[in-house]
């Protein structure tokens, strides 16, 4: 036999005994090319990117086969847990709701009620809207609330204790008070910014009696109406709370108010001191024969300006920003902000306000309640629209130019559900 013919015979055998892998990877090796070498390398990434959906070469398969297995029941895992996980709401009342159900518009002022129903829109909660010369109930929505609906006032409170911390001469509204050792402010900007550690401070220089004292004087815990049907009165309490006076003056603790006794409030203020019973004229005929009636007066004239700079700053740049800062027609206002301590399913949001130009003043109070999206600036967003409702129409501009060039029907002020 020649070495030729025993050289091919070898290599035969050898080939025969390293079976068809061998011959693959041989053949795979000396026949590929740098093209196909890169093609093969972008098959591996995206098996390896995509486990599961791509095919890659046979030396990878186990690898790859395990990152698919992984990621599948990866993703199997992530999906029972979002089944299965449960979401706690601690919220029992709701955020949105038709809050003109059962409201009787008879007597009220129809241009009014229809800037409040359209600002409140879908939220569940209450408009008071009043006149502050003259203490009539012009327009309410949610009526039942209004009069029934006796919540925590949160920080509205600090209206109240500004005016007892003025009178008894505690705060100089001009002087910074240390809050903390780096933290500093003013009466203007505490209430502006609705500082809880500026009233608390107040609150406990003032003592559970004299604040007791000054919440009479604003009427807390008592009827705000004269011979108003189905009104309640709030609550005060007479002792000081189990959490101190610093959280009855800052959040309101032992207090309970409807809307309409905050109105009462803020009229008190608005018109500088005259608290007038609040009247709520039901047919056309009342409204002639509507005569103000004084519950008392406050000597407020001296402190008045300086618990205005407060409620101005707070819709300037302060907590009230989303009622809409205009310096030609400024409203001013005090936000609040909390749980109810009663009923700790419901999230509160107040906002008592005035405006303070033109022939018409008005008092709008608005009251909200619901879940996590309540807030006082929410609340005040919704005062800020009645009153850009009415202007829109020159409500404030003067008596001949009350009504829209649009008739208002009345049918469109109430809900016509069942």
């Amino acid at each position: 036999m020649n070495c030729g013919r025993l050289y091919g015979v070898v290599i035969g055998l050898v080939l025969l005994c390293a079976g068809p892998a061998f011959c693959a990877d041989a053949s795979a090796t000396t026949t590929a090319t740098p093209a196909a070498k890169h093609k093969k390398k972008r098959r591996k990434t995206a098996a390896v990117t995509h486990a599961g959906t791509a095919t890659a070469s046979t030396t990878q398969a186990g690898v790859i086969h395990t990152n698919a297995t992984y990621s599948v029941t990866k993703v199997a895992l992530a999906r029972r847990t979002r089944r299965h996980k449960v979401f706690f709401n601690p919220w029992t009342e709701p955020t949105y709701a038709d809050s003109t159900v059962g409201d009787n518009i008879d007597g009220e002022d129809l241009v009014v009620r229809k800037a409040a129903v359209d600002a409140i829109g879908p939220f569940n909660g209450s408009v008071v809207v009043v006149d502050p010369q003259t203490g009539r109930i012009l327009s309410v929505v949610n009526q039942k609330l209004a009069f029934k609906g006796a919540y925590q006032p949160c920080s509205t409170v600090k209206m109240v204790v500004s005016a007892a911390s003025l009178s008894e001469g505690i705060i100089d509204p001009t002087k910074r008070m240390h809050i903390t050792r780096r933290v500093s402010m003013d009466m203007t900007d505490a209430l502006a910014h609705s500082n809880n550690l500026y009233f608390a401070k107040m609150g406990e220089e003032l003592g559970f009696d004299r604040v007791e004292k000054y919440a009479k004087l604003f009427g807390l815990g008592e009827k705000a109406g004269l011979d108003i049907p189905g009104e309640e009165a709030g609550f005060l309490t007479p002792e000081p709370p189990n959490t101190g006076v610093g959280m009855m003056t800052s959040f309101g603790d032992g207090i309970r108010l409807t809307p309409v006794e905050l109105a009462s409030v803020v009229s008190t203020i608005a018109n500088g001191g005259t608290m007038y019973y609040l009247q709520y004229p039901r047919s056309e005929e009342e409204v002639q024969k509507f005569v103000p009636r004084i519950k008392r007066e406050l000597e407020l004239a001296s402190i008045v300006p300086s618990i205005k700079a407060g409620m101005m700053g707070a819709v300037e740049y302060g907590t009230a920003r989303r009622a809409g800062y205009d310096l030609n027609e400024p409203i001013l206002g005090k936000t609040g902000t909390c749980t109810d301590t009663i009923q700790p399913g419901v999230h509160l949001g107040w906002f008592g306000s005035f405006n303070d130009v033109g022939t018409h003043k008005l008092v709008v109070v608005v009251l909200l309640t619901g879940g996590r999206g309540v807030s006082g600036s929410v609340a005040a967003s919704v005062a800020g629209n009645v009153y850009h409702n009415l202007s829109q129409q020159r409500y404030f501009a003067s008596d001949t130019q009350l009504q829209s060039s649009q008739p208002v029907i009345p049918t469109a002020l109430i809900s016509l559900g069942h």
